[in-house]
Formats: structure tokens, sequence, C-alpha cells
């Protein structure tokens, strides 16, 4: 081994490309849906329960913790959801070369954005 090579184990030095921060940040919304499933699973339970149930729950979703939680929620599901068309794209041949890849990385954070905001609109 060659006892000369550069050495950095200082990650906070370490600066990642534009697709590598996407292709990261995809991996830990999909670890944050999947987290956020029994909440969906148990409001999805209590929707279809029973009509008091429902009540219940459309009531309890009035609140803005509430709003805040499921807004909390949709926000990686909208940044997976992107980033998994950005995939299909490049499956597809499209956005394949560096540049593309820069592009498509820039784009998945603008369109998430840009969503985002519209659904705290529409939540709130």
């Amino acid at each position: 081994m060659n006892d000369k090579r550069p050495v950095n184990l200082d990650l906070s030095t370490i600066k990642f490309p534009v697709t590598a921060i996407a292709s990261i940040t995809h991996r830990i919304t999909g670890v944050a849906i999947f987290v956020a499933l029994p909440i969906l699973l148990w409001m999805l339970d209590r929707s279809v329960a029973s009509p008091e149930s429902f009540a219940d729950l459309k009531q309890l979703l009035d609140s803005p913790l509430a709003k805040l939680v499921v807004w909390a929620i949709l926000t990686p599901i909208l940044y997976h959801l992107v980033a998994g068309i950005r995939h299909l794209f490049m499956d597809a041949g499209i956005g394949e070369t560096l540049e593309g890849g820069r592009r498509g990385a820039k784009s998945v954070f603008i369109i998430t954005a840009v969503l985002v905001v519209l659904t705290g609109a529409w939540i709130w």
C-alpha cells in the first residue's frame, strides 16, 4: 500500500456533488417513509373503521400539530416520488450524462421545494 496516498478522514471537509446529495437524500427519504408508515396505516385504519372514527380522525387532523405531522410525512414522500421519476427518466436513457445528472438532481430539489410549498398551502 502506498503510504503517501491522500487520506481525508474529516467528513466535514468533503464536498459532495449535487448528484450524491440527491442520491443520499433519496435514501434518507425512503427510510423516513418507512418510519412514517405506521402513522399512515393508523390513519387509514381510523378512516375506514367506522363513521365515528372517521369523524374523530377528521377532527384530529384539524389541529395545527396534526397538520404539521402530515406535512412532515408528505415532504419525504414528495421528494422520493420526484427523485424516483428522475430515476425512471435515467432508466429510459434521459439525463445519463454527468451534466444531465447534475441538471436532473437540481431539478429534483427545485420541483420538490415547489411541491412542498404547494402542499403546505393546501394543508393549511
